[in-house]
């Protein structure tokens, strides 16, 4: 039988067909001796059925009337071998997702034997088995529709009662290998997305919707863990970003399993997803992360930064209406919302709801829950400080009779105290919460963060209804933070529902005195907060950013929004910020300080007024790189004197689009600069014979006012040069000359350096020795075409040089002194001017109005 397999036939023919078909069914037992042409024979059948359902019907025929499927069953059952295992599910594989004709697909399910094939006991001992089985069973999903899926499932009085296709599939469903996890996925969204009622009934009935409480649980694990690698990069830095990112695709992958398991529009999935999401993660893990300190006596708790960044994500990607309102919802609700009332005690003693304990330290208050062995206790930030009164208006006056424990103030209070990463993770929030489309508006009134052409569109529509004209009463932009009549209706019937379902369905006390007032208080505090923030010192500029884009989205062109009070701070912050910039006037890089300054300004005024944020939530858990202060203690260089360059002229940049932004004004394309002059016939530069374009290698130039040195490069090898320091402009340059024999007067530029950063120095020990230090001529990333910064990317190629010149005597090395000093001043002089009109807010203001 064996030699006649190897006869001569035509490869893709009925015959061929007919006669494996044949030889097929003489197999009694499938061992090492026949295992090969049992495997050959398996495949040549997949590749004839494939050929035939594309080119000749017979060959399906063929196939129905012989029922190969069933030979295919058998052979199984009779196979000693893993490998025979193996090509019969790869053959299948292949059958099935070649098939296209809709008839040969409809008989291929239209017997119990797929399900048999779904259903045998395969050994998964073996990976390459497993494999090979998701393969097939993910092939299998791929042809389902609303006809074929019929046939896969058992039905008793139209109810499914046996789907094997699903059910075995997520047994696999956390499997350690990402392949098999992502292939399940994709099966059970193939399902879900066919939309059969009496399946979709299935899949989301007990047991089979355990599925997703314990998909629900496998991401909180998963969240647990990026938290345990967030915690572990403060101790190992940089290292882990790596592995954090890895972390946090993973999480964001299950979030858009998630998302796609929503869109399939099954109602009972989607509600059961979220109650999930609430129960299992957001609610015992999340949320309390953001106003609690975990002592923890197990590893099952998330930190603010990651609970922050999680509650980013899933808002973003995760688009349930009432997951996103409910998660609005309670941040407007007081801690205990999470305690059950027989456990929550204020400072030891229970909490009331009429806060009879307001006189207590708030910073001592807290709670205990010894669930889930864990001790908690609340922190209550005092933030009366920060988001003060307003005295231009009695109803902005914080409530003194709370204890402002609502999570929402909780964000404002990272905002206006807490460290970068906290100040970050709260900005994010507040503008996903912004963009968040599933948002009731009455909810971000409520926050506080409703926009304003949202909030006179709202003032509109409450006007014409009420058939009230606003003539004699002041301008719709002055009533958005002065009509208390307009707030009141939109807040209540919308919020009341998801207040009633916090604690009907998930009992949830939400003790809540947010809603009963206006939102006006709630968008000074946001308003309060993000002034607050712009005179921090202690906050990056890119996050000083964040906040200046939140503010424009919430405020996009009213000057009548600030107080006096907001202008006043951010008046003052602006000329202490002034000051630091005519400091690097006097720095390392005054030669780029109008580039950046023009540079940033474009890229600030961008981002400001960008239609969406620019940083990714997930930047916020990635590991601090060595701060800027750190790196001045040991010694500044000039690259963390170019950081700290940029760091300022952000601050600088931000708070002066605000100033105009604040005036109502709109901000120009470019930065309000002098432009600059002609070269001073008595300037060193100009005696030397040096145009506007500065020095260049090999070109002539008087030495008139060069000092004669001697300097080795290398070890051993001193060379006499004419030492030479000039200005054009904004910019300068030490030069070494080569005196010319038959010139005395002249020489040829042999080495250039750039002035600005050199920090002349006179040795105490030589007195003819002079020390500079030689920076680089550009910073990382700038050229003379486009000039940007990316602070934490460190070039090893930027490295401070060392000059020590040598000179005849003690007055020649002084007068080489003088003028190094001399043209460095020059230097700084003209970007000063340069800039000048930028270092006044008034006239600032006036240029841009023209």
């Amino acid at each position: 039988m064996w030699f006649s397999f190897w006869r001569s036939r035509e490869r893709f023919s009925l015959d061929e067909f007919r006669f494996l078909t044949d030889q097929l069914m003489k197999v009694q037992v499938v061992n090492e001796v026949n295992k090969d042409f049992v495997i050959e024979a398996l495949r040549s059948i997949a590749e004839l059925i494939t050929y035939g359902d594309q080119h000749d019907v017979a060959y399906f025929e063929f196939f129905m009337e012989k029922q190969v499927m069933g030979e295919f069953v058998r052979i199984l059952r009779i196979s000693r071998t893993v490998i025979v295992s193996l090509q019969l599910l790869q053959t299948m594989s292949i059958v099935i997702q070649n098939l296209k004709n809709e008839h040969s697909i409809y008989y291929m399910f239209s017997n119990e034997h797929i399900n048999h094939l779904i259903t045998y006991s395969f050994d998964f001992r073996n990976e390459e088995l497993l494999s090979y089985y998701i393969s097939f069973l993910r092939a299998i999903s791929g042809k389902l529709n609303k006809n074929t899926i019929s046939l896969l499932v058992k039905t008793d009085n139209e109810e499914v009662v046996s789907f094997p296709l699903y059910v075995e599939a997520i047994r696999f469903a956390f499997h350690e290998e990402s392949m098999i996890r992502t292939a399940v996925r994709a099966l059970t969204l193939n399902v879900y997305h066919v939309g059969d009622e009496a399946v979709n009934k299935f899949v989301a009935s007990d047991p089979h919707a355990d599925y997703f409480s314990n998909l629900v649980k496998f991401f909180r694990e998963q969240c647990i863990n990026l938290d345990k690698l967030v915690n572990a990069s403060k101790c190992m830095g940089p290292a882990t970003s790596g592995s954090i990112l890895s972390s946090v695709d993973e999480i964001e992958d299950n979030l858009y399993y998630f998302s796609d398991v929503i869109s399939a529009g099954i109602p009972d999935i989607g509600r059961l997803i979220t109650d999930l999401m609430l129960k299992v993660l957001i609610f015992p893990s999340v949320l309390p992360s953001l106003r609690m300190e975990v002592v923890k006596d197990s590893d099952a708790g998330i930190g603010t930064a990651t609970s922050l960044y999680l509650l980013c994500c899933i808002l973003r990607i995760v688009k349930i209406k009432d997951l996103a309102n409910i998660v609005a919802a309670v941040l407007l609700c007081d801690i205990e919302t999470f305690v059950p009332m027989s456990e929550a005690k204020l400072n030891g003693f229970m909490v009331n709801h009429d806060m009879s304990h307001e006189n207590q330290d708030s910073e001592n208050s807290g709670f205990r829950s010894d669930s889930d062995g864990q001790s908690l206790r609340v922190l209550i930030p005092n933030i009366s400080s920060s988001l003060n009164s307003h005295p231009e208006d009695d109803s902005s006056q914080p409530d003194h009779g709370s204890t402002y424990s609502a999570l929402r103030e909780a964000l404002l209070s990272y905002i206006t105290t807490g460290d970068d990463v906290q100040v970050s993770g709260s900005l994010s929030m507040l503008a996903t919460l912004l963009q968040t489309k599933e948002l009731e508006e009455s909810m971000l009134d409520a926050l506080g963060i409703l926009p304003q052409r949202k909030q006179q569109k709202k003032l509109l529509l409450v006007c014409c209804c009420r058939k009230e004209a606003l003539v004699g009463e002041g301008s719709a932009e002055e009533q958005l933070f002065s009509s208390e009549n307009m707030v009141k209706d939109g807040i209540g019937s919308e919020m009341d529902c998801y207040f009633q379902k916090l604690k009907e369905k998930y009992g949830l006390l939400c003790v809540c005195k947010e809603v009963t007032v206006t939102p006006r208080r709630q968008r000074f505090q946001v308003l309060d907060a993000l002034v607050s923030l712009f005179c921090r010192s202690n906050i990056s500029a890119e996050t000083l950013w964040d906040g200046g884009w939140l503010l424009r989205q919430l405020l996009p062109y009213s000057k009548a929004d600030f107080r006096s009070h907001h202008l006043e701070l951010l008046k003052d912050t602006f000329h202490n910020c002034t000051s630091c910039i005519l400091d690097e006037t006097k720095g390392s890089w005054p030669d780029l300080l109008i580039m950046v300054l023009c540079d940033e300004w474009r890229k600030c005024k961008r981002t400001i007024e960008a239609s969406s944020p620019r940083k990714d939530p997930k930047s916020m858990l990635l590991p601090a790189h060595k701060s800027l202060s750190e790196e001045v203690a040991s010694g500044e260089s000039s690259f963390a004197a170019g950081e700290r360059l940029f760091e300022i002229v952000k601050v600088f940049v931000l708070l002066h689009q605000l100033h105009i932004f604040s005036e109502g004004k709109l901000l120009p394309d470019q930065p309000p600069i002098h432009p600059t002059v002609d070269v001073m016939e008595t300037s060193r530069a100009k005696r030397a014979g040096i145009d506007s374009l500065g020095p260049k290698q090999s070109a002539e130039l008087s030495l008139v006012d060069a000092v004669p040195c001697r300097i080795a490069f290398e070890r051993g090898k001193e060379r006499h040069f004419h030492f030479l320091a000039i200005t054009i402009g904004t910019s300068g340059w030490l030069i070494l000359a080569d005196e010319l024999p038959v010139r005395p007067s002249f020489g040829v530029v042999r080495v250039v350096a750039p002035l600005g950063g050199c920090n002349p120095r006179i040795d105490e020990k030589h007195m003819r020795w002079l020390h500079l230090r030689i920076r680089p001529s550009s910073f990382p990333c700038i050229d003379g075409a486009k000039h940007t910064a990316h602070p934490k990317v460190k070039s090893k190629a930027l490295v401070d040089g060392r000059w020590t010149l040598a000179f005849r005597d003690e007055d020649s090395c002084k007068a080489a002194f003088s003028m190094i000093v001399e043209e460095l001043k020059l230097l700084s002089s003209e970007v000063e001017r340069r800039i000048k009109p930028m270092l006044a807010i008034e006239r600032t203001i006036d240029t841009s109005t023209k």
